[in-house]
């Protein structure tokens, strides 16, 4: 992103393709701790039986969004991905304003993952192996080989990633067939779960909360465009393929599993392992209809997913780091690379960083899953939301200014549309953000505060004379 890139400051060109980009984009969003970790919460809090209905209504207010997202990226450098976009069309100052969200609600949704990820392997290790031990080791010990994988070349993380994730993907479709057989395909009602009368049941507001999470980080697609194979080609396709899969998958698992405990039940029984453990709403089948040892790799793979989620996230975060070091936004020092061509600096600021958000709940005592996890995810989430309205303005700004592109469907209506959903959602978050969340009004109102602080802290960062422009069209 800088006027001078050198060897010391590029990332390696033609890295990686589609699939690639894909394995990344899932990993962030971890397919099997959607399943074992939010399914239950769903179910119960939001629409029952609806919910797999709310991850496709989801999944086309993404692809909504996409439409204006994807196209703008064939005339941009996107390697700063919303910073990039909302800097194109908003200019400088938002741009940095919107930069600081991202980077607020990736390290958000990052620290919440780590938080969980010690938990859920310090609980595996204690139940099967007998072994007691603190959480926040496995947390740091996670961050420190992150920060090892983040360092080296970009392909090997992409080859971590791709074997986690294939075993959790094969995983729930060995179960979602399982139960097709056991159960039948009359087990499956479609208008229990996909009607828009089951849709907008109970609290629908709180199932779409968790599907958006559950879909986090698809647009990252854009970020690795500077070290993709045809960027203008491989981006778009691999942003419609990961917001198409994710939310056909999630919605197909989860509608397996309401058809395992019957749309007419499947709500007092997520309500009933809530009280007790809501991962075992989805472990509970998976060990009866495939056998025991579905359960131990459920557990085993849960903690592999977390670690493909934050590996993912660091990634991200630090191809964030370096564009804004290159637009003299950030220290020129975090847009160094190493003689892999990775962001070696930024890797071991965003590790440190992790490392340092984590300690305060280890010292305190606090749970790392009801205070750490919640917390931080519902403040990502919020703040993503921001983000893509955010985003979605810049889309149409932009080609209203440059007149780039004639079609008026992709430059002006889709991205339109997509700004007003987003705002739709946004208050449906904030009007739950404290069931997401489980924190106390206090605690609600000082993580929403955060996301307006950043935001000014990344305006307050342009200074009008160091200021890089905006970054020309792509060739």
């Amino acid at each position: 992103m800088s006027n001078a890139e050198t060897p010391r400051t590029s990332l390696k060109r033609d890295a990686f393709g589609v699939p690639s980009i894909l394995f990344f984009v899932l990993s962030a969003q971890a397919p099997l701790t959607s399943i074992v970790g939010a399914a239950c919460l769903a179910i119960a809090m939001g629409d029952g039986a609806g919910a797999p209905g709310a991850y496709l209504v989801v999944g086309l207010v993404v692809i909504l969004f996409s439409v204006g997202f994807t196209t703008i990226t064939r005339h941009l450098d996107t390697r700063g991905g919303f910073f990039a976009v909302i800097r194109a069309g908003l200019g400088l100052r938002t741009g940095a304003g919107g930069s600081l969200l991202a980077l607020l609600s990736y390290n958000a949704v990052q620290f919440a993952m780590y938080g969980l990820f010690g938990a859920s392997l310090a609980g595996l290790l204690a139940r099967d192996a007998g072994f007691g031990s603190p959480w926040w080791t496995w947390s740091l010990a996670a961050i420190a080989l992150v920060w090892f994988l983040g360092s080296r070349k970009v392909e090997l993380g992409a080859r971590v990633l791709a074997v986690l994730v294939a075993f959790e993907l094969l995983l729930l479709i060995a179960f979602a067939i399982g139960v097709l057989a056991t159960r039948g395909l009359g087990s499956l009602d479609v208008a229990s779960s996909f009607g828009p009368k089951a849709v907008l049941a109970g609290a629908p507001g709180v199932a779409i909360m968790f599907a958006i999470a559950s879909m986090f980080g698809f647009e990252s697609t854009a970020i690795y465009s500077g070290e993709a194979k045809d960027p203008k080609r491989t981006v778009p396709r691999a942003t419609y393929i990961a917001v198409t899969l994710i939310a056909v998958f999630l919605a197909f698992v989860t509608w397996t599993l309401v058809g395992y405990y019957g749309a007419a039940h499947v709500q007092d029984q997520a309500a009933q392992a809530l009280g007790t453990d809501p991962a075992l709403f989805a472990l509970t089948p998976l060990q009866n209809v495939l056998g025991g040892w579905a359960s131990t790799a459920a557990d085993i793979l849960l903690c592999t997913s977390l670690f493909a989620g934050v590996l993912a996230f660091h990634n991200m975060i630090t191809r964030y780091f370096h564009a804004m070091a290159g637009s003299r936004l950030f220290p020129a020092v975090l847009e160094r690379t190493n003689r892999h061509q990775a962001p070696a600096n930024a890797s071991a600021a965003q590790s440190f960083a992790a490392a340092a958000a984590i300690a305060p709940f280890a010292i305190l005592g606090l749970d790392p899953v009801a205070k750490l996890f919640s917390w931080f995810s519902g403040l990502a989430v919020a703040t993503l939301i921001v983000l893509y309205a955010l985003t979605s303005v810049a889309v149409v700004v932009y080609f209203r200014r440059e007149r780039v592109e004639t079609n008026p469907w992709t430059t002006r209506i889709a991205p339109g549309l997509s700004t007003l959903l987003m705002a739709g959602i946004l208050v449906l978050v904030l009007n739950n953000f404290g069931v997401l969340t489980g924190g106390d009004p206090l605690t609600v109102v000082l993580l929403l505060a955060s996301v307006p602080v950043s935001f000014a802290f990344g305006w307050a960062r342009v200074r009008t004379k160091s200021a890089v422009p905006v970054p020309a069209e792509i060739a």
